[in-house]
């Protein structure tokens, strides 16, 4: 079997490059004949398509991403199998996208956003997103190269770390995190936390907001923003420096850092909702806050990005949840059973790390989605 993996190749540090670089490598060490190239080279694909000649293109994206995913494949003669994540709303190429003999998903909270915007369930499969179990292993808290990371962020050897790890800070639920920790009156537990974000326009501006609340709470001196560029190999040293993982995400289609999180033996505090429902266990491997509110919208204005004229306005029949928000109660109440119990951040992160290799170890992926293509479309 051949075939041809369309992501952001090379890979950048971002969740859709590792998600597609993961599958990747894991068909190369099954065996498969595989190549990877970039989703937007339109020349290079070409020029696999001519050579190559690929059984199927999987491409890793989301809907708006069917130009490059799905529409230049059938235009070569070339049988697409996208991989999508969710976006918030499906607002265009339902017609392409309900042609197609099968769509991954990256969980069943993504397949129900394709399905309640018309994407005919029967054809969806999910497939979870992979995670490096080599490299995201539980480190010992001595490792020299743990001691440096937990220094070069003022977290002193007998500080609890709590830790966030997004695009932006706020999107993966830090402001909902502050709120819980300025309710937790415990004057012996000694703390810090700890977000990395990605140095963008976008997140400079929230990063100003977020440090605006930790101030009003008077936890601006126990907050930390870390915005510099890293790679990816850093992250297992930054996630295994870490005690807790906190990411109650507003919207989450998988949550790659909650996993990458078990596999490092950390607990884990995420939301009762979406992608996390897949992938986190209440009061096994993780715990999750109930959802104390739905944000609800009424219209959507899209662009180009997605199929559409510029400012295009999409009033719906039916208003949409776009994102969520979870109980600072019930965060406040977990984080502290965490902070107070080595053993239980112990026995969670066993079990959480146990669960990831089991389930999400990028070769497990790998072995999954060649079973999907032989059993959905006959491909093996």
């Amino acid at each position: 079997m051949k075939i041809l993996v369309l992501y952001d190749y090379p890979p950048s540090p971002g969740g859709l490059a590792t998600q597609g670089d993961l599958l990747y490598k894991g068909l190369l060490e099954l065996g498969v004949d595989a190549h990877a190239v970039h989703f937007e080279s339109a020349q290079e694909k070409e020029w696999y398509y001519r050579w190559f000649k690929p059984d199927v293109v999987v491409g890793i994206g989301y809907w708006g991403h069917t130009p490059e995913l799905i529409l230049h494949p059938q235009s070569h003669g070339v049988l697409p199998v996208p991989w999508l994540v969710a976006d918030g709303y499906i607002a265009n190429y339902q017609e392409v996208l309900n042609k197609l003999p099968l769509i991954l998903v990256t969980s069943n909270w993504v397949k129900e956003m394709y399905v309640r915007d018309g994407i005919n369930p029967e054809n969806i499969e999910v497939l979870p997103v992979g995670c490096n179990t080599d490299s995201f292993i539980p480190f010992n808290k001595n490792d020299p190269k743990i001691v440096a990371v937990r220094e070069a962020l003022g977290i002193s050897p007998d500080q609890l770390m709590i830790l966030t790890v997004g695009g932006d800070a706020a999107s993966k639920g830090a402001r909902e995190v502050m709120e819980a920790l300025a309710l937790i009156d415990d004057s012996s537990l000694n703390w810090k936390y700890v977000c990395k974000v990605w140095p963008q326009p976008r997140t400079r501006a929230q990063n100003l907001l977020d440090m605006e609340l930790a101030e009003k709470l008077g936890l601006d001196k126990k907050i930390f923003y870390a915005t510099n560029t890293i790679s990816r190999n850093f992250v297992p040293y930054l996630i295994g420096a870490c005690d807790i993982y906190a990411a109650p995400s507003r919207l989450e289609g998988f949550g790659m850092p909650q996993v990458e999180a078990g596999a490092c033996g950390k607990p884990v505090l995420g939301i009762n909702a979406m992608g996390m429902l897949d992938t986190l266990i209440h009061d096994k491997t993780a715990f999750l806050a109930e959802v104390a509110e739905k944000i609800i919208a009424k219209e959507v204005v899209l662009g180009k990005e997605s199929g559409f004229e510029k400012n295009h306005k999409i009033i719906f029949d039916t208003p949409r949840t776009v994102d969520y928000r979870a109980d600072v109660q019930d965060i406040a109440k977990y984080l502290s059973r965490l902070m107070k119990d080595e053993s239980l951040r112990n026995k969670m992160g066993e079990e959480g790390r146990k669960r990831v290799v089991e389930n999400f170890d990028y070769r497990v992926v790998a072995k999954r989605f060649l079973q999907i293509l032989e059993n959905k479309i006959g491909i093996g």
